[in-house]
């Protein structure tokens, strides 16, 4: 027995690929959060402001491909909610159950990290920073007119003529500097070597413009004692004061971030969840998507299968993939219809030697029948032609005439009977039903003046393959089982209809009269070889009929009420390859 699935599953990726990518989403969230927060805090032009550059890239790269993937399977999911699917209701149901779960998971966080940026973003509103930064500039400004003024109190009540010359509190060195060929050639230096110069700045007696590289923690003064000869006095502003400068300077740019933090906080917000929650939201729901998709199919496969095998189809059976109790009830439906293909075999077998039984003896019946009247008409002759045989003609038509009567009903019956029990292949070909039931009924209309036969509803635009000699022989029988049903007198409509099943397009023939109806009784055996309501029929009529209509991949079946009529119904595959 060959094992075949039931459908064809259509998944975009598989269980362990969605997985990988969320583990790949997961490594690319962790490493862009510390570009992210260091663009959005970084002390530069940008800091403050929307993420750009690769940062950019990611937040619409990363959502968009997610939104083409969660589209995708949404609308698979949508196509087997229109179409009706089986299962579709409980995979449905399934992935309502996963999202709700998701949603109710990250609803907290989202709460708890909403509340905490507001905490946050209240707190830096509540800093006045513009304050804070004008309090330290003034600060910084205020702190040189105090070390300038106290330098110059030192240049006053210093001696420099001394030698070596004396070093104030305050003064961490003097470097002198003598001019010889002219050139400026350094000939002393008197206390720390922090702050030497490898030349005079300037030849100006006065302040030297600080400069924050050169001048770090030092006021120099050039002191002219010759033509020939100046002093470089160095004074201390105190130990780091320029790093304290540069620090104080970059409080103040993040005090500047921070105003913009706040002008961008909603947008900024949003950037946030859309590249770190967002995303794996989706996956998330592309993931239960395909759990459930994963955990329905078995049971899909399995409705569908006790389907086909309720439609007969003892042949099917579904791959077994799993060892979990799904795996086990499939592999035990597998058993099961494999002892139900064979018990059905067997019955089969016992049905046909049965019907070929019943069909023997009624054949038998019906042969014995004619063959009476037969015998008493040739002994009637002999008879006679023995004791009067000059009067033999009195009866010899009439006697003959019966007997070629009755040979013609056994002929009749014989090939009526070859016609049901020979396997016969139709010889079928692409025909307009239209055209070929016109000829049909066409036979009829002369015949039964008093029955109107209606072919309006037949379509012109349909073609059937067929074999169209048997079906002609079908079509007749029934026509000739209504013009009885009507005693000749009544209607009979004929109409055509599309209609699909299973994925397979018919055509639906209707056969109504308007006769005397079926009954109950009669109706669970109208297929039935013999079996005939008709004083003059063979019981075979219907029966050919239905194996006609089998021959041709068809179905037919009835509707009928006693002093209603009769409606026959049948159906005709038409899409297959012309």
């Amino acid at each position: 027995m060959e094992k075949k699935r039931i459908r064809k599953n259509f998944t975009l990726l598989n269980i362990r690929g969605l997985i990988f990518i969320y583990i790949l989403l997961c490594v690319l969230t962790i490493l862009f959060t510390q570009s992210f927060f260091s663009e959005i805090l970084g002390i530069d032009e940008a800091g403050g402001g929307i993420p750009s550059g690769i940062n950019l890239v990611l937040f619409l790269t990363i959502p968009a491909v997610l939104l083409v993937l969660l589209a995708i399977a949404v609308v698979s999911l949508l196509g087997d909610i229109i179409t009706r699917r089986p299962g579709i209701k409980f995979k449905a149901r399934l992935l309502g159950y996963f999202i709700i779960i998701v949603l109710f998971t990250s609803a907290p966080f989202t709460i708890i990290t909403s509340i905490s940026v507001r905490e946050l973003v209240q707190f830096w509103q509540s800093i006045d920073t513009k304050k804070a930064k004008e309090a330290a500039e003034s600060f910084a400004i205020d702190n040189f007119p105090f070390h300038t003024e106290n330098f110059n109190k030192i240049l006053e009540n210093s001696n420099w003529d001394l030698t070596p010359p004396e070093l104030p509190d305050g003064i961490t060195s003097i470097q002198e500097f003598r001019q010889e060929e002219g050139k400026w050639i350094e000939h002393a230096l008197y206390g720390s070597e922090n702050g030497r110069l490898p030349s005079p700045p300037s030849l100006l007696e006065g302040h030297i413009t600080w400069n924050l590289q050169r001048d770090k923690d030092l006021f120099r003064y050039v002191k002219n004692m010759s033509n020939d000869s100046i002093l470089i006095l160095n004074y201390s502003l105190g130990e780091e004061f320029d790093i304290r400068l540069t620090a104080l300077k970059n409080q103040n740019e993040r005090f500047e971030v921070i105003d913009v933090l706040k002008e961008n906080n909603q947008i900024l917000m949003f950037f946030y969840y859309g590249v770190f929650l967002f995303p794996i939201l989706m996956m998330t729901i592309i993931i239960a998507i395909s759990f459930t998709r994963r955990i329905t199919n078995p049971i899909v496969e399995l409705t569908e299968a006790t389907r086909r095998v309720a439609e007969g189809d003892f042949s099917i059976q579904i791959l077994a993939r799993r060892n979990d109790e799904l795996g086990l009830l499939i592999r035990s439906f597998n058993a099961m219809v494999q002892d139900l293909e064979k018990s059905r075999a067997a019955l089969v077998k016992a049905e046909k030697i049965s019907i070929w039984q019943n069909m023997a003896e009624q054949l038998a019946h019906e042969i014995k029948n004619p063959l009476t009247p037969i015998k008493l008409s040739a002994e009637r002759v002999l008879r006679r032609w023995r004791k009067n045989p000059d009067q033999i003609g009195e009866i010899i038509e009439d006697s003959m005439l019966a007997i070629i009567q009755e040979t013609e009903g056994l002929s009749t019956l014989l090939n009526e009977f070859r016609t049901l029990s020979k396997p016969m292949e139709p010889s079928k070909s692409w025909t307009a039903l239209e055209k070929t039931l016109e000829e049909i009924v066409n036979l009829y209309r002369a015949s039964y003046p008093e029955i109107v036969f209606n072919t309006e509803n037949v379509s012109k635009d349909i073609t059937v393959k067929i074999d169209k000699h048997r079906f002609s022989q079908a079509m007749a029988n029934l026509l000739i089982n209504a013009i009885d049903a009507m005693e000749g007198k009544g209607s009979v409509e004929i109409r055509s209809d599309m209609v699909k099943k299973r994925e397979i397009w018919y055509c639906r023939l209707s056969i109504k009269d308007s006769g005397k109806g079926i009954s109950k009784q009669a109706s669970q055996s109208i297929f039935t070889p013999y079996f005939t309501t008709k004083n003059s029929g063979t019981g075979l009529g219907l029966p050919i009929v239905e194996r006609i209509i089998n021959d041709h991949n068809g179905t037919i079946w009835f509707n009928s009420g006693e002093g209603i009529g009769t409606t026959f119904f049948i159906d005709l595959p038409i899409n297959e390859e012309k």
